[in-house]
């Protein structure tokens, strides 16, 4: 029998999700501070976080917001890495609505939140979630210098999300005893 969950899982795939193991898409956004981020030049540097939020329309998202802050409260545990936050939404309003998000958070240097007007990063990693007041799967990959995928996470629903926590054990696993 199939379940929502199996039958949206099995659509994603088919919409070209990306996946454990695949190669991550190139794609440049434009920051809030205003510089376009490439993937591959910011994975000269090593490995990637890409979470990708659910953004806007309808209201600003409060697990989005709390899973932000998390990072943001355990930056230590991300200094030599690069965090990139993928806001999607219709182009009209965006980055007025993405820096209303951002407003009460500081985002350390090697953190960036980038804009994604009419779905185009989303669609290209077939995360698009096309339903009323729905942007993007809230979702988290970690890219290597390679390219390659080594952990990602999609969520079907506005829950399920990665922590800050979780992260940083996969980047920076313990020392083996």
């Amino acid at each position: 029998m199939l379940t929502f969950t199996t039958f949206a899982i099995a659509a994603l795939m088919a919409a070209g999700m990306v996946e454990k193991g695949s190669a991550a898409p190139d794609f440049a956004l434009q920051s809030l501070r205003g510089k376009q981020v490439r993937l591959s030049e910011e994975l000269k540097h090593g490995p990637v976080a890409l979470v990708v939020l659910r953004g806007f329309p309808g209201y600003q998202c409060p697990l989005c917001n709390r899973q932000v802050q998390d990072f943001i409260r355990n930056q230590k545990m991300f200094e030599g890495e690069r965090v990139l936050f993928v806001y999607p939404g219709p182009p009209d309003n965006l980055e007025a609505r993405a820096k209303e998000f951002a407003a009460d958070k500081s985002l350390p240097e090697n953190f960036d939140m980038l804009l994604d007007p009419d779905y185009k990063f989303t669609n290209q990693y077939g995360l698009r979630w096309d339903a009323p007041k729905e942007t993007a799967y809230p979702s988290t990959y970690l890219i290597g210098k390679d390219g390659k995928v080594f952990y990602s996470k999609i969520s079907m629903s506005h829950g399920g999300r990665t922590d800050a926590a979780e992260i940083a054990k996969i980047l920076n696993p313990p020392p083996a005893q």
